[in-house]
């Protein structure tokens, strides 16, 4: 700043900007606003503009919904949410987990049951026809 700036009045104007929660539609009335959108005669504007979103996110779903059906025709199967999906996979990661300590807990006492019968602590009668112990 020069010598001459001071005194100056310099403010500049400031745009205060309110944000807005995002809108979350269930899936039954995106559905709802899709199947209006394909009817005779209407518009995807039309349809967007009356409940508030812009014409791409109704593009979005309904080419969402169409992949899913033709998808589902192709395998002759129902479609499965992604939700749904990520709730299996999560289960498949827990009992991976699970599998993977009772592997290591009957690994550690095969280990041990070995150990006892070289050290003559463990007789070899009770464990025979026990596959593994033989």
């Amino acid at each position: 700043m020069s010598g001459s700036d001071i005194g100056t009045d310099t403010t500049v104007p400031v745009e205060i900007i309110e944000t807005v929660p995002r809108k979350r539609w269930t899936p039954a009335q995106k559905m709802s606003m899709v199947e209006e959108s394909m009817k005779p005669g209407n518009s995807v504007s039309r349809i967007a503009r009356q409940n508030g979103i812009s014409p791409a996110l109704l593009y979005k779903w309904r080419r969402l919904m169409l992949e899913g059906g033709s998808i589902a025709v192709e395998a002759d199967e129902q479609v499965v949410s992604m939700s749904e999906v990520k709730a299996l996979k999560k289960r498949i990661k827990e009992l991976e987990r699970s599998l993977g300590r009772k592997t290591l807990e009957n690994d550690i006492l095969k280990a041990a049951v070995e150990l006892g019968r070289k050290k003559k602590l463990i007789s070899p009668a009770p464990l025979s026809g026990i596959e593994g112990f033989e």
